[in-house]
């Protein structure tokens, strides 16, 4: 173990559930925080091959490895894992090396291989044969080759010029076709485990007549170096060879040895009579040289072969971007977390190699925030400045990855962190003061004013409430006056306002947010009374006492403009409502005296006369301006006198001289009109029935007229005939009269 990393080896093929290690203990973590701190085991691999035990640190095998599986022909096979731990935030690198056990037995890529030999070929010829492939590395791998006795033929192992051994089959006795044309031989593949395991395939060798010359390159190795992003059809190298016979035998044709991988065939094509190499696809390999081997083979009816080894260098290409991976992201985060607080892991790889596989990361400058390298290929982002969410709720960090290579491959990877709040702004009032206007007499729970305070916090955090703070006016509390609404700051007043006893007062409204801990503001808010016209006109002078008129005196020869009085009078509303005007409603001589129309002062308007009444009486009406406007009346009693007189006169007459036509003497004009009227149409009537009666020839003679007339005279007034009428109204007429018109009648 050492600075963070710890290495385990392993042997392939582990059984499930064998102890591995102890990784708390090799790494000085206290176990029992594991789970607590959210141990997460990351990898790349697809398979979870180990397990951690979160009580006791215990690795173990989760899965048995197959090394050559995972790891193919390298020579190293590594498993890498990262431990990562929070609270606080801890990384640790965790290598497996797989180490390799020899489960795998040498094998030929065919059953059996078949080999034509010319006859006349002279011993020390040399055969080349298959080479067996063994999955296992080091000494489990094929150590040595035998051969089954044969007189003819030994085996012989040949170095390479890379230094990789082959078999070879030597010809050490002369062949006769005719004695034996076919020879069965077995080639046997060793490895060197323990115990060994071997492997064997048939090699015939089939006797022929005619040609004896092999081709023969040029070189035993070629070499050649690609960009890993050629394209189809691209040129490798050519290999060439030469045949030393004739005709048929000596036309060479180019091929892959089956010992050359299939993956390699299928990349790559050779052109069987040119020996051109070319690019067949793409070139998906993790192996920087590859190796592939070239069989050239003539036409002969016994055709003769050689190989040469083919060495391709793939030079790496930027053609892969870096790889961005979010290991662990804490969002949100408190608006108030200090700089330095880790937001997230980050990982970043790139498969090239080299200088292409190399990677900086960055971040903008304008955000308040960093990566900080942490162990190889991975990044801490870190904040570097103070946050305020109430400015910026969130931010988009797009993080950019950019590798070595030429041109540069840049890879971006956004991460949206959001910002908590807390609780940092009180509520703020639009401003300190407020002045409200408010009518007098106005009714219980009447509105006055909604104060509004904004708090840039969010949640509960940011709703505010609102209460009156503790206060009085006039003497009495502040809450006896208004109240305000908790959730909306409306304030209503609670009792009606005067503006004469209360012209003006202030208080203050508290907004307080909902936190913790809570931020409170205040306002101060003027309140004015506003008058209305709700009083009349008070009269100061002159004054009545128990309903009696006041007397003023004035000389009997007074001048012109003489002051007889001033009317004095007070309105204790404001303003226009306060505003007087002075009025004569009545005067009993409207020629006598005026009324100044603002100052009040009662004059008079000309010089006083003898014939003038010695009493006066006049109304004097007092108004103000309001809407609508208010009065007062003040009865003033004026007696013209040169000296004080000891008992002031009755007022409650006018003291002007009565009227001509008075109601009385209307009606008694109007009576005696009407019985006047009566009398002369009876008059007529009288002497329209004996004008009728004198004509007709009725007439009395006068001794009878006269007897009946005394009769009548003779009878008292309630025996009277009905034409005989009493008229009544001013008197009744006399005996005589009534005499008289009885004798009329008769």
């Amino acid at each position: 173990t050492a600075n963070g990393q710890v290495v385990y080896s392993i042997a392939e093929e582990t059984e499930r559930g064998a102890s591995v290690g102890n990784i708390a203990k090799d790494l000085g973590i206290d176990a029992a925080t594991l789970s607590a701190r959210k141990y997460r085991m990351i990898t790349g691999s697809s398979k979870q091959y180990f397990n951690l035990n979160a009580s006791t640190g215990a690795l173990s095998v989760n899965e048995p490895i197959d090394r050559e599986q995972l790891c193919e022909l390298k020579s190293a096979c590594l498993l890498n894992y990262e431990l990562v731990l929070e609270n606080p935030l801890e990384l640790y690198s965790i290598e497996f090396k797989i180490l390799d056990i020899n489960d795998n037995s040498p094998s030929f890529p065919l059953s059996e291989y078949h080999i034509n030999m010319p006859e006349f070929l002279s011993p020390g010829s040399r055969f080349t044969l298959p080479n067996a492939q063994d999955l296992d590395e080091g000494t489990n791998s094929v150590q040595n080759y035998t051969l089954s006795p044969n007189e003819h033929f030994h085996l012989e192992m040949q170095a390479r010029g890379d230094g990789s051994k082959y078999p070879e089959l030597v010809l050490k006795k002369a062949l006769d076709r005719e004695q034996q044309a076919t020879h069965r031989l077995v080639l046997t593949a060793k490895d060197g485990g323990s115990p060994p395991k071997s492997s064997d395939v048939s090699v015939i060798v089939t006797v022929l007549d005619t040609n004896d010359n092999a081709p023969e390159f040029e070189h035993s190795v070629y070499r050649a170096s690609i960009l890993e992003n050629s394209p189809s059809g691209t040129l490798v190298v050519q290999v060439h060879a030469m045949d030393l016979d004739e005709g048929p035998n000596g036309e060479v044709r180019y091929s892959f040895s089956n010992t050359t991988s299939a993956d390699l065939r299928r990349m790559f094509l050779i052109h069987p009579h040119t020996g051109e190499v070319t690019v067949n696809g793409v070139l998906a390999v993790q192996r920087p040289l590859l190796e592939m081997i070239i069989e050239a083979r003539d036409n002969g009816v016994f055709g003769m072969s050689s190989t040469a080894k083919l060495l391709v260098e793939i030079t790496d290409v930027n053609n892969h971007g870096p790889e961005i991976t979010v290991t662990s992201l804490s969002s949100p985060i408190p608006e108030d977390a200090v700089p330095g607080t880790v937001i997230a892991l980050l990982s970043v790889m790139d498969k090239d190699p080299g200088e292409n596989g190399k990677v900086t990361c960055q971040i903008p400058d304008n955000l308040p925030f960093q990566l900080k390298p942490s162990l190889e290929n991975y990044y801490s982002l870190v904040t570097s400045g103070l946050l305020d969410r109430e400015l910026i709720s969130g931010y988009n960090i797009t993080i950019t990855a950019t590798d070595l290579g030429s041109p540069p491959i840049a890879t971006q990877k956004t991460l949206w962190v959001e910002i908590s709040d807390v609780n940092d702004n009180p509520p703020v009032f639009g401003a300190d003061t407020f002045d409200v206007f408010v009518e007098e007499n106005n009714p219980f729970g009447a509105f006055l004013y909604q104060v509004s305070a904004s708090d840039a916090d969010m949640g509960e955090n940011g709703r505010v409430s609102y209460m009156l703070r503790n206060s009085t006016i006039a003497g009495s509390a502040l809450a006896s006056f208004l109240s305000v609404s908790l959730a909306n700051g409306s304030i209503y007043a609670k009792r009606a306002f005067d503006f004469e006893q209360l012209r003006s007062f202030h208080f203050q409204v508290e907004a307080k947010d909902n936190g913790s801990p809570t931020l409170s503001a205040a306002i101060t808010v003027n309140v004015y009374i506003l008058d209305q016209n709700d009083n009349a006109p008070a009269i100061l002078y002159p004054t009545s006492q128990n309903g009696s008129v006041a007397v003023e005196v004035v000389p009997r020869l007074a001048d012109e403009d003489y002051l007889v009085t001033k009317v004095v009078a007070d309105d204790e509303d404001n303003a226009e409502n306060a505003w007087l005007s002075y009025h004569l409603a009545h005067s009993s001589d409207p020629t006598l005296f005026r009324l100044a129309l603002h100052s009040g002062e009662l004059r008079t308007t000309r010089s006083m006369r003898s014939t003038d009444f010695l009493k006066h009486k006049v109304v004097v009406v007092v108004k103000d301006h309001g809407d609508p406007p208010l009065s007062s009346t003040v009865t003033v009693g004026i007696l013209l006198a040169d000296t004080l007189p000891q008992a002031l006169p009755d007022f409650d007459d006018s003291g002007e001289p009565p009227p001509l036509l008075s109601a009385t003497n209307i009606y008694l004009i109007v009576s005696l009109a009407c019985v006047s009227c009566i009398f002369v149409t009876f008059l007529l009537f009288l002497a329209v029935v004996r004008l009728c009666r004198c004509r007709t020839g009725c007439c009395c003679p006068a001794d009878e007229y006269e007897k009946y007339c005394y009769s009548v005279h003779m009878l008292p007034s309630s025996h009277l005939p009905l034409d005989m009428l009493e008229v009544t109204g001013v008197g009744k007429l006399t005996h005589t009269y009534l005499y008289r018109a009885s004798v009329g009648l008769g």
